[in-house]
């Protein structure tokens, strides 16, 4: 395989392609079951290893999306004390300061953003990660920053950074970089679920097959037959890992 598959999901695939090669040249290998034939186990292989780069073609784009929101976030924290450092020149009273500031700890005490996403850990692919929710509640509340500098007549700073329609651009973009991370992980996540049932679907699955295969060879030359323990060797995971 050209691609670094994860350990035991590639090992599968890789198996029986050993499988399908060691039964091809035993001559009385003629299964009444369909999904047990030489032809399908091949397109099972097929289809098995396209899942495979299914799911790090997706895994790939998530990662370059969670590192693209990274580096949009960057520049926030940083950015809102230099707005509330200039509010507070302004003479504004004080629950329009309070208001800022409050705002400006929120973002500034979210939980630490990682680039751990829900993929790298494929049992919790319901659960929303707390990185997620860190820089969606980060951009929200700077959200209600620009609302509420939007609402104060005397904001009009000379940095162009600091300009409201600048922050209102910027605070667009990590929306955008936000939703980037959502779309491509539920992309993932459905990429995930297609190669399980793949590979471990029950009665259907590679690996219920992989074991039928070789219930099959043991049925027709014996337990303790060459044909047999030729294949009996070759070991498959059952576990979604």
């Amino acid at each position: 395989m050209s691609k670094q598959y994860e350990t035991g999901h590639a090992k599968n695939v890789a198996n029986l392609h050993k499988l399908i090669e060691r039964v091809t040249v035993y001559t009385s290998y003629n299964p009444p079951v369909e999904n047990l034939t030489i032809a399908n186990l091949q397109t099972l292989y097929t289809t098995s290893l396209a899942k495979l780069d299914e799911v790090e073609e997706k895994r790939t784009a998530n990662k370059s999306a969670i590192h693209n929101r990274q580096v949009a976030f960057e520049n926030l924290k940083p950015l809102c004390t230099r707005i509330v450092n200039h509010i507070e020149i302004l003479g504004l009273s004080e629950g329009t300061l309070d208001q800022a500031k409050s705002l400006n700890r929120l973002i500034q005490g979210s939980k630490k953003n990682t680039t751990t996403s829900p993929e790298e850990n494929e049992e919790e692919n319901n659960t929303v990660s707390t990185s997620r929710q860190s820089y969606t509640q980060q951009a929200d509340n700077f959200g209600i920053l620009l609302q509420l500098l939007s609402t104060i007549t005397s904001y009009n700073p000379n940095l162009e950074e600091l300009k409201l329609t600048n922050l209102t651009t910027y605070q667009a973009s990590l929306m955008t970089a936000t939703q980037a991370v959502d779309q491509t992980e539920a992309e993932l996540n459905a990429k995930l679920i297609e190669r399980n049932n793949m590979l471990y679907a029950e009665g259907t699955g590679l690996y219920s097959i992989a074991q039928n295969v070789k219930k099959y060879v043991k049925s027709i030359y014996g337990a303790t037959s060459p044909e047999y323990s030729n294949i009996s060797k070759i070991k498959f995971n059952s576990r979604k890992v």
